[in-house]
């Protein structure tokens, strides 16, 4: 049973369903506004399922008007890739990479009096402007300026400021993901109000946005210009609380293996590391050529669990950094070269990020994007 998608692969390979990025995508398109388009969030390359491949498949779609990344070197990587659509850095940018930003017209987010100044310079040495969004903090505690008086001042001097062009206003929600949703929706209020004073100051910023993936699920009312999809775009939950009945989503990425070896090991044997699992009985052990150093979490030593044949296989003993071992007792036709499925479906079951992130005690967000980059990830339907 090797696997069905590209045998070169068979030690581990993410395989990335492009078609189901895109029925995600045209699902969120779906339920917004119509004026509003989607900001794709490629940070962490693309939350581990390749941010270029998903930006190249993505150039086409009327729908995304831009690609949100964490840092300089990742939006500099795409740029350089023949991404052509607006790139736009989330986080603090410094200063060295100012003149390449401006170069290739990738968007900052600003926040502190210093940046501006040194835009403004770097503008000047570039002869472009410096295309800015500026975080407004309304209760995440993170990054961006106070949503006060002094968050005014501050953007009337981005406004004026030579070389800088004022593109957007944005913040971030901290608890949109849960149930209660009281503090998403004063983080709302007090970013619409913000925004209405800019205006009345005659500051009618082009491109304002709050919604995350959880606020475009349950504050869609509230979206503006842009939403940042992310979590949503891959097909994952954004958190356990999100009510999903609204739209369909497939999970985008599979996670591959094959087994490497079969052996019988009497009762007594230890297995791993530390000796910590001792089979109870003649068992049946399943060598898997994956472990923590390809992002597969160590904590789900004695607890997580592969598909081989369509069957659950527990994991017995620690997860090595390269390898680990599974009991196959109940899968008596299990042999080397059999197909692993990691994350995803073999038959009528599957297995989740959210499942594993669950068990592992990360969350989905944080298994996805930790899976290593010796891992090759294949685009299928591209």
């Amino acid at each position: 049973m090797r696997t069905k998608y590209l045998g070169r692969t068979a030690r581990a390979a993410v395989y990335i369903h492009m078609d189901r990025l895109l029925h995600n995508l045209r699902a969120m398109k779906e339920i917004l506004p119509g004026k509003t388009r989607i900001l794709a969030v490629l940070k962490a390359n693309g939350y581990g399922h390749g941010a270029s491949a998903i930006a190249h498949v993505l150039e086409n779609e009327d729908a995304v008007w831009g690609y949100a990344l964490a840092t300089a070197e990742e939006a500099i990587a795409l740029r350089d890739a023949g991404i052509r659509k607006p790139l736009m850095i989330l986080g603090y940018t410094w200063e060295y990479a100012y003149e390449s930003l401006i170069e290739r017209e990738i968007r900052m987010a600003v926040f502190r009096e210093d940046t501006l100044d040194q835009l403004t310079a770097a503008g000047a040495r570039v002869g472009r402007n410096a295309l800015v969004h500026i975080a407004v903090d309304t209760g995440m505690s993170r990054i961006g300026i106070r949503p006060d008086a002094s968050g005014t001042a501050f953007v009337k001097k981005a406004w004026a400021a030579k070389g800088i062009e004022v593109e957007g206003l944005f913040t971030h929600f901290a608890r949109a993901d849960e149930k209660d949703l009281t503090s998403a929706k004063e983080q709302v209020s007090r970013f619409e109000q913000f925004a209405e004073t800019l205006r009345n100051d005659g500051m009618d910023i082009p491109l304002v946005h709050c919604d995350n993936s959880a606020g475009m699920l349950v504050l869609s009312h509230h979206t503006k210009d842009l939403v940042r999809a992310g979590i949503t775009m891959y097909g994952l939950k954004p958190s356990d609380e999100i009510d999903l009945h609204r739209i369909d989503l497939q999970p985008v990425m599979e996670f591959k293996s094959h087994v490497v070896c079969v052996k019988t090991i009497p009762a007594g044997t230890p297995v791993s590391y530390g000796g910590t699992w001792v089979a109870d009985r003649p068992t049946k052990i399943a060598t898997i050529p994956v472990g923590y150093a390809d992002g597969y979490p160590r904590s789900l030593s004695g607890k997580g669990e592969v598909l081989i044949r369509g069957k659950r296989a527990r994991i017995v003993g620690r997860v090595c950094m390269d390898q680990m071992m599974v009991d196959v007792t109940e899968i008596p036709d299990a042999s080397a070269d059999d197909e692993v499925t990691l994350i995803g479906r073999d038959g009528s079951d599957g297995i989740t990020a959210e499942e594993l992130g669950e068990k592992s005690g990360r969350f989905n967000y944080e298994l996805v994007c930790d899976i290593s980059e010796r891992v090759p990830r294949v685009v299928l339907n591209s």
